[in-house]
């Protein structure tokens, strides 16, 4: 992406305790898609912690409310952040101390870049600082002294290459020039390479006379250019050998080399040659680095006996692209000359390409829109070239996409929408390759969490739950469980469940049921009768505890199980406490004569109101019988006269429940064909039983006054004895009109027995007992005795029209006296 002409640049100036008027240039550069900018500061070495370098919100034209709201940050690729940005103030400010050489050497102009980045929207703003150098180094000489061993017949002009001084400081504050001390032999030259660094040779101007001077000791002064300035001293000691009139001369002035970066060690360079036209030992030559203090033995030797440069140590492009070595060749007579080795280095692709987060969202929320983003990276590789350009892409296939929006910087970006429920966590990795041959690359996982949010309403696993409970049951006994699921997670997946408000019965279902909100266990909250209710439907709502709530519905019928308990009631013969009925059998009634019919009904349903009719007691067991399913009794032989005329059944009436239930009902039966018969049975019925009665009475009586009653007792006694006498004397004599003739509708037209053939009864039921109906076609009317005790020794002869009321609790009644 190439960048547009920054429309503006400022300049302000400082000015600072020592003097010194520095300037500082702005310059801020926008892209075409991305905000950004561009700012230059310049700034002197060695500031203090917390010095100011710009106000950056005032050059950038933001506010400081977005600097604040944006989250602006410093992001640099560096591992110490020399700058610190105030986002309350919007000033740059020194963080750490800078000192130039230790940044950047000897380059020019020496400065460092780093970005300050705003969210939301996304700015980038690019700030370059130059570091302007201050004289705070002196300039030194690796060698405490230099020495030189020098032939007396050297010739004038003759040149000796001394030490370099090293000044780490640049510009005018660099190492400006070389001083030697005053003497009659020798005068100093000095020399500059293309690179602007300066060395010094010593020319011998006067011949030496070791006779007159064999030693000389000299000072060579390394000044810099600085305020206040600066200098360096190294001791020359010069030691004049005698005859050796001819200098080592090499062959080339300049040797050129190339060689591959991360070439091994040993690797040959090239060689250096310089010959002496002496003749013997003077002759031999030797070659050595002249400047030591470049550090360039560490990378490379020279054999100084035959000159050959092979590589020590490791070459790296990156760091230097290319060295200048300086070779002296000096004979054993102490002449010397000088050359110089450029090498150059070439590129290769060493370097993979380096990512570094810049900015990472994680969680991201799964209701983000495409295009969001998710992080911000930056991309280097220190080659050069073809094996400098980098290329980033994301490796499997994901809903993510990623932009480069500047130079170096990518933006990772969702590219399609993101469900949790399908995936909730992403591991992205990002590839970044670059061009070189064979290309090199590097690779960052990104583990991205989605955060979720309430999409989802919960849902049961059926539609319709059933479940079955047994009436009596006790409350807060659990029915059944309801389980509904929501795939949202956390909160979005806590569920809870309420009954909806309905009514059964006129009733709120919460006086039948409650559901616990957490597990959804539904508990019967009183105890149910199947008689009065046969099923509860109801609705439950599943809701989730998400803002806003998700509900869904679900419909519970829970069906009722009758139970036996309820016993059999029977409905005819009528159970009266003061009166004795009885029916009527003649005695010339048939085998299977139809005496009456047990009529009984249960409220309970199913096979729990199935009855069953048998014969508990009988005064004579072999006269009568039972239907064990209709409850009619008929004689199972023929009546004879001996046969008793009062005859008393017990039948007990069953159901089919489990255990069963029952009832009992005495049924009285008289044997006879005519009521006189009838009269003297039941009469003496009614007066033992009354006779029991006061008996009974008295004797309690009698046991609670003891003997201080007993007279009394006796006297009680006599009279009722008495009494008992006179009563049955008036029953003897008395007269009534219905006895002495049969009625002649009671005769057995059809020989069946006592019921008339015409008299139907009809019996329906249904699944629900208490709605039973039991119904007598009345077709004639039946006569009945019964015996009052209320009026003893008196029989009273009973037509009644039989019939059987919708309502379980009414019984038989007898309808009106003849």
């Amino acid at each position: 992406m190439a960048c547009g002409i920054p429309p503006f640049s400022r300049c302000v100036k400082w000015r600072f305790g020592c003097g010194q008027n520095l300037q500082l240039l702005f310059f801020l550069f926008y892209l075409s898609h991305t905000v950004s900018g561009h700012i230059r500061y310049s700034i002197p070495e060695e500031m203090k912690k917390g010095s100011l370098i710009g106000n950056v919100a005032q050059d950038l034209g933001l506010d400081l409310k977005r600097l604040r709201s944006g989250r602006a940050r410093i992001v640099t690729g560096e591992s110490i952040q020399y700058t610190e940005l105030k986002t309350d103030k919007g000033t740059l400010v020194v963080k750490e101390r800078i000192d130039r050489e230790q940044l950047c050497g000897d380059v020019t102009p020496c400065s460092f870049s780093f970005e300050v980045i705003l969210e939301n929207p996304m700015e980038l703003h690019q700030i370059t600082v130059e570091i302007t150098d201050i004289n705070d180094h002196s300039p030194t000489f690796k060698r405490d002294a230099i020495q030189f061993e020098i032939s007396e017949s050297a010739n004038t002009g003759a040149r000796f290459s001394l030490t370099s001084a090293e000044d780490p400081d640049v510009g005018i504050n660099g190492l400006r020039e070389y001083i030697l001390t005053e003497n009659d032999n020798f005068i100093l030259k000095q020399i500059s390479n293309a690179d602007g660094k300066k060395y010094a040779e010593m020319v011998l101007q006067k011949p030496l006379d070791r006779e007159t001077n064999p030693n000389l000791s000299l000072k060579l002064i390394a000044v810099d250019g600085g305020t206040p300035q600066r200098s360096g001293t190294v001791n020359i000691d010069i030691t004049v050998l005698d005859v050796n009139d001819n200098a080592p001369v090499f062959n080339q002035s300049v040797y050129k080399a190339t060689v591959m970066e991360n070439a091994p060690r040993d690797t040959y360079v090239t060689t250096v040659n310089a010959s002496d036209a002496d003749f013997g030992s003077n002759s031999i030559v030797t070659y050595y680095f002249s400047d030591l203090n470049s550090g360039l033995g560490n990378f490379f030797m020279i054999d100084e006996k035959t000159g050959v440069i092979l590589i020590t140590g490791s070459i790296d492009y990156e760091k230097d692209k290319k060295y200048e070595l300086r070779i002296d060749a000096k004979d054993l007579g102490g002449l010397t000359d000088s050359s110089k080795v450029i090498i150059e280095v070439t590129d290769v692709n060493d370097n993979a390409p380096t990512i570094s987060v810049m900015s990472f969202t994680s969680p991201v929320s799964e209701d983000s829109p495409p295009g969001t983003t998710i992080g911000i990276i930056n991309v280097k590789d220190l080659d050069s070239g073809d094996n400098g350009q980098v290329n980033c892409r994301i490796e499997q296939n994901a809903p993510f996409k990623i932009k480069s929006n500047l130079r170096n910087y990518y933006t990772l970006v969702t590219d399609t929408v993101l469900d949790r429920e399908s995936v909730s966590e992403y591991n992205i990795t990002v590839v970044a390759t670059d061009a070189g041959m064979p290309p090199l690359s590097s690779t960052k996982t990104f583990h991205l969490k989605v955060s979720d949010v309430n999409d989802n309403a919960p849902v049961f696993s059926q539609s319709v739950y059933s479940a079955f409970i047994t009436e009596n049951n006790s409350p807060g006994f659990s029915v059944l469980t309801l389980k509904a699921k929501d795939p949202d997670e956390n909160q979005n997946a806590r569920i809870s469940y309420i009954l909806e408000d309905t009514n059964i019965g006129g009733s709120p279902v919460s006086e039948f049921v409650s559901i616990n909100a957490e597990s959804g266990v539904i508990h019967a909250v009183r105890s149910f009768d199947y008689e009065q209710l046969r099923q509860l439907v109801f609705v439950v709502k599943a809701q989730d505890g998400g803002s806003p709530p998700l509900s869904s519905n679900v419909t519970v019928k829970i069906l009722i199980q009758d139970q036996n308990d309820n016993p059999p009631q029977v409905l005819y013969p009528v159970q009266t406490g003061g009166s004795v009925v009885a029916e009527m059998v003649p005695r010339s009634a048939d085998v299977g004569y139809l005496v009456t019919k047990v009529v009984a009904v249960d409220v309970d349903s199913g096979q729990n109101a199935w009855l069953s009719y048998k014969l508990q007691k009988a005064t004579d067991r072999a006269l009568f019988e039972v239907g064990l399913q209709n409850g009619e009794i008929r004689t199972i032989r023929q009546v004879t006269d001996k046969d008793a005329v009062k005859q008393r059944l017990s039948v007990i009436v069953e159901d089919n429940g489990q255990p069963s239930r029952s009832a009992t009902v005495i049924v009285n039966v008289a044997v006879a064909d005519s009521f006189p018969e009838v009269l003297s049975e039941f009469t003496d019925f009614a007066h033992d039983k009354e006779y029991n009665d006061n008996l009974t009475f008295y004797l309690v009586l009698a046991l609670a006054v003891v003997s201080f009653l007993f007279i009394t007792c006796l006297v009680v006694i006599i009279s009722v004895k008495i009494y008992r006498w006179r009563q049955s004397r008036i029953l003897y004599h008395s007269s009534l009109p219905v006895i002495p003739y049969y009625p002649p509708r009671y005769s057995d037209t059809l020989g069946t027995g006592t019921l008339q053939h015409v008299y139907n009864y009809e019996v329906c039921r249904t699944t629900d007992s208490r709605k039973s109906d039991c119904k007598f076609g009345r077709a004639g009317s039946q006569n009945v005795l019964i015996m009052d005790p209320s009026s003893t020794g008196t029989m009273q002869r009973i037509q009644s029209d039989k019939s059987i009321l919708d309502e379980p609790d009414s019984p038989l009644e007898v309808s009106r006296i003849m």
